[in-house]
């Protein structure tokens, strides 16, 4: 079922209609791996499926999930990266299913959610770490060139995610996850930016959501640990109300702005340097200070929670934080932020100088 299956009436007093598509089932905590053959029985998805894993995440979910739904006949197809070529093979590898299973990191759950898009059936998300908010939005990257492109996706019907699991992840995917979702701050400001200087229609809903979200995270900073499932649950809860918002919007305006588009240039700059949350937290620090908000405690929160807060500590030069800064205009001209009113390069290297800056409320 889509949007085009509907005729919405309309008269001369109202003209606003809007498709939401939210998360029927949603599992966060201990084994709930387990849980998955309930979910889609009680979903009534049909009885062949499609599990698209990576090799290394196959063997941390896939096989489990492959024994519970043994009842059901499941095609497996692995991913490792993701390309034109790649969807078109899911594509026709999951011809005859049902239903379509994403059990990875992002590439995966792209993968999935595209293939489901594509085949018009159901797609339920199962996250092997909390690492980004794709786990539960309805668009997808895919590489175009020498960017990455956002395009519309299945938006999952159900999310398990095994904090257990999600647990035992590297600490620095948590730690991205978290920054991803501490940027929504920054993006709500550029879309309220956006609404006032260029009447671009915003959500308030979405925007109270996204907000509420981030300041949770900021919040309990100190709580985020690694291998600890409180940590993994508080964080993969933060993600689903995400995806949740940008569901509500229509877009993904409460959870994207000029951040995502630093960290965006900042891959094409130099790709596979940084994860997309890291980048994003970068961003969020600087693009709060041109906002004129409290920037170091955006800084703190991420310090606290082991996120890098300069790109010393992501590993990348100043110049190519700057060169990101600089070129963020190219990413996504059409939706504007704060990047995209003259950043003069004198003024992003001094952005970036602040980064360095010691402050009290970083002891």
């Amino acid at each position: 079922m889509s949007p085009d299956d509907f005729r919405v009436l309309r008269n001369k007093h109202c003209d606003k209609s809007r498709w939401m598509q939210l998360p029927r089932n949603v599992l966060i905590g201990h084994a709930a791996l387990e849980q998955v053959g309930s979910v889609c029985s009680n979903l009534r998805l049909g009885k062949s499926g499609l599990i698209i894993s990576g090799p290394h995440t196959w063997k941390i979910a896939g096989e489990r999930v492959s024994e519970v739904l043994s009842e059901y006949a499941m095609t497996r197809y692995s991913v490792e990266h993701i390309s034109p070529e790649v969807l078109e093979e899911a594509e026709r590898a999951g011809k005859n299913a049902d239903f379509v299973i994403g059990i990875g990191g992002g590439k995966v759950i792209d993968t999935a959610k595209i293939t489901a898009y594509n085949l018009t059936i159901p797609f339920i998300s199962i996250p092997t770490a909390a690492s980004h908010d794709g786990i539960a939005s309805a668009r997808a990257s895919i590489p175009q060139g020498e960017d990455n492109a956002s395009v519309a996706a299945e938006p999952p019907m159900a999310i398990i995610a095994d904090t257990g699991i999600i647990a035992q992840a590297p600490h620095r995917l948590l730690a991205s996850g978290c920054a991803d979702i501490i940027s929504n701050y920054t993006a709500i400001l550029d879309w309220e930016l956006s609404h006032r200087l260029r009447d671009e229609p915003v959500s308030e809903y979405a925007v109270a959501l996204s907000r509420m979200t981030a300041e949770i995270l900021v919040k309990n900073a100190r709580c985020i640990r690694p291998n600890h499932e409180e940590s993994a649950w508080m964080v993969t809860k933060a993600l689903v109300s995400s995806g949740v918002a940008m569901s509500i919007a229509g877009s993904s305006r409460p959870a994207s702005g000029g951040e995502h588009k630093f960290g965006h240039a900042l891959e094409r700059i130099i790709p596979g340097k940084v994860l997309h949350g890291e980048a994003c937290g970068l961003g969020s620090v600087m693009t709060m200070y041109l906002h004129g908000g409290d920037w170091q405690r955006i800084r703190s929160a991420l310090k606290t929670i082991g996120a890098p807060t300069t790109p010393a500590e992501a590993g990348i030069p100043d110049e190519a934080a700057v060169q990101a800064l600089l070129t963020s205009k190219n990413i996504r001209p059409e939706r504007f932020t704060i990047l995209d009113m003259g950043l003069t390069r004198e003024s992003a290297e001094r952005l970036v100088q602040r980064l360095y800056e010691v402050d009290d409320k970083d002891d």
